[in-house]
């Protein structure tokens, strides 16, 4: 959701080159007609089908278009899906963060952008712990003291921008709310005090392009979510906004119910923007710069290689116990 959004914001700007790559074929062919239908004249779109992980295919990719800038908003997001498929999970968010990277520092791109979210703060599942380590390998990349070539060229800056859930984006709340609601209901929810930060997509997309603008490299930007929004309030909301009533005890010839189903594994009944830095200020109101604590380059890389090994290997208990030693902040509740 984030990545098609990104591109059609980033059009209106008029690139000279916008270049998609995407894993999924029919996803891939719905952004390339919708980007055509509102492209201008002077911007070529490119589309590849392919894995962010294959570092030849982003070697190629990379020196075929001469690209600038890259947005990384390539992850498997789904805390449940994810939580089930740990190691897919692992290898998509962590080793295509870790390959693009590798290939941006390699090829002199001026800035990489990792896609972040507030899950990796804390994290409580397998997707945030997989962010946070992206995050982690974003930061490293950010502070190696290694000019990018023996020619001295400038350094790839590298910078993340961290934020909340976004409305109407895949397996969002709002879109699976709008069809149990067309469905006469109910309305489920996972508990009765879960709250949430929200914004528009086309906000979320707009702001990360203007961080981009902001970056000195090992940036982690926080954007102003607002005010945490209870999710009962939002069904509620969402059904009186539908022409319906509520049913509850105390309205029992209501149209909508709402049923709680109990928290999921991995799940949080809230979400933190920040793990241990204080957010500064920047230019921009609504974009904020944090400094957070990094990881040792030496601690990292080595695990991230056996971390590697275990996952092509299906070693499901030595991913988790490697994952866990790189992410010490992750509340582990997964069965090995």
């Amino acid at each position: 959701s984030i990545g098609s959004e990104l591109c059609k914001q980033i059009i209106k700007l008029s690139p000279s080159r916008i270049v998609l790559l995407e894993l999924s074929e029919l996803a891939l062919f719905q952004i390339e007609k919708e980007l055509k239908s509102i492209i201008n004249k002077s911007t070529i779109i490119k589309c590849y089908l392919g894995d962010a992980c294959d570092k030849n295919l982003l070697r190629h990719i990379f020196k075929t278009n001469s690209i600038d800038i890259v947005f990384h908003a390539a992850a498997y997001k789904h805390v449940p899906i994810v939580e089930m498929n740990p190691l897919i999970g692992i290898k998509n968010n962590v080793f295509s963060t870790k390959a693009l990277c590798e290939i941006s520092k390699e090829l002199n791109i001026s800035k990489v952008i990792l896609i972040s979210t507030d899950k990796a703060v804390r994290p409580t599942n397998i997707m945030g712990a997989s962010k946070r380590l992206a995050e982690l390998i974003v930061q490293v990349h950010a502070n190696d003291k290694e000019e990018n070539s023996i020619n001295s060229l400038p350094k790839t800056k590298f910078s993340m921008v961290r934020f909340g859930n976004v409305l109407n984006s895949s397996g969002s709340v709002v879109p699976i709310f709008k069809e149990q609601i067309s469905n006469g209901g109910p309305i489920t929810i996972t508990h009765p005090d879960i709250i949430r930060y929200f914004m528009t997509i086309e906000e979320a997309a707009q702001l990360v392009i203007q961080a981009s603008k902001l970056t000195l490299g090992g940036d982690l930007f926080v954007l102003d979510m607002g005010s945490p929004v209870k999710i009962i309030e939002l069904a509620e909301q969402m059904i009186t906004l539908s022409g319906l009533k509520l049913k509850n005890k105390s309205n029992k010839e209501g149209d909508i119910e709402i049923v709680f189903t109990g928290l999921r594994p991995g799940e949080k009944l809230y979400e933190e923007l920040l793990i241990d830095a204080e957010c500064l200020k920047t230019s921009h109101p609504l974009i904020f710069r944090a400094l957070e604590k990094s990881i040792k380059p030496e601690k990292l890389w080595e695990n991230l290689d056996k971390l590697e090994i275990a996952v092509k290997n299906h070693d499901h208990k030595e991913s988790i116990e490697l994952l866990s030693d790189l992410v010490p902040d992750w509340e582990r509740n997964i069965k090995l």
